[in-house]
């Protein structure tokens, strides 16, 4: 019952209220953002909702768009400004998808929405991390964020598409408000962000 009727209400209605309280916030992130980044502050990107439906998601830009000589995007380890790596550590970055929230494209609580190229590459169970709406947190990202690997985080996904309960999101969101304030698995391993998900091993075989 909470899946299907309440989650989307308390979702509007909580994006709502977190847009209005933290509208200072975003003004001055937007105006700092835009002399920080010499431009448009925003980073749009189509990525995959409830069901695969596409759609844009917005963040605060974290990274330049500086290139090689090629004119290929140089890593992300060698675009993320100082600035940006402030907004990724506090998660304000992630602030503007509030109004992804508020439009019902995402949730407050789901599993994160990924790159559309990265579709094909899911296998059967993964692909059922589309049954519910993407959220701005989720059991992945209270079981490690960026520091666990893929397969790791799309077991904590169908897990919670399978459980989804009112008690198991509101845990879920403050266990994020303590991982936010420890500022813990921003990065991987082995890379500033998260590395590329290329498909699970025993599928490629």
């Amino acid at each position: 019952m909470y899946a299907k009727c309440f989650k989307r209400v308390l979702d509007f209605i909580l994006s709502f209220g977190a847009i209005i309280i933290l509208s200072p916030i975003l003004i001055v992130l937007t105006v700092v953002g835009a002399v920080a980044m010499g431009g448009n502050p925003f980073f749009t990107q189509e990525r995959p909702g409830k069901r695969e439906r596409i759609f844009k998601l917005i963040k605060f830009r974290t990274m330049n768009n500086k290139k090689d000589r090629q004119g290929n995007l140089l890593p992300d380890e060698d675009r993320l400004t100082a600035y940006g790596k402030w907004l990724r550590s506090t998660s304000l970055d992630e602030l503007p998808e509030l109004f992804n929230i508020f439009s019902g494209d995402m949730s407050i609580v789901g599993p994160r929405p990924l790159l559309v190229r990265y579709l094909p590459r899911y296998n059967k169970e993964q692909h059922r991390r589309h049954k519910v709406r993407p959220g701005l947190t989720g059991l992945a990202q209270v079981n490690g964020r960026n520091a666990i690997s893929w397969e790791d985080k799309f077991k904590y996904d169908v897990e919670y598409v399978d459980n989804v309960t009112f008690l198991g999101d509101i845990n879920i969101i403050i266990e994020t408000v303590k991982i936010v304030l420890h500022r813990s698995g921003i990065s991987s391993g082995t890379s500033a962000t998260m590395e590329e998900f290329m498909g699970t091993p025993e599928i490629n075989k």
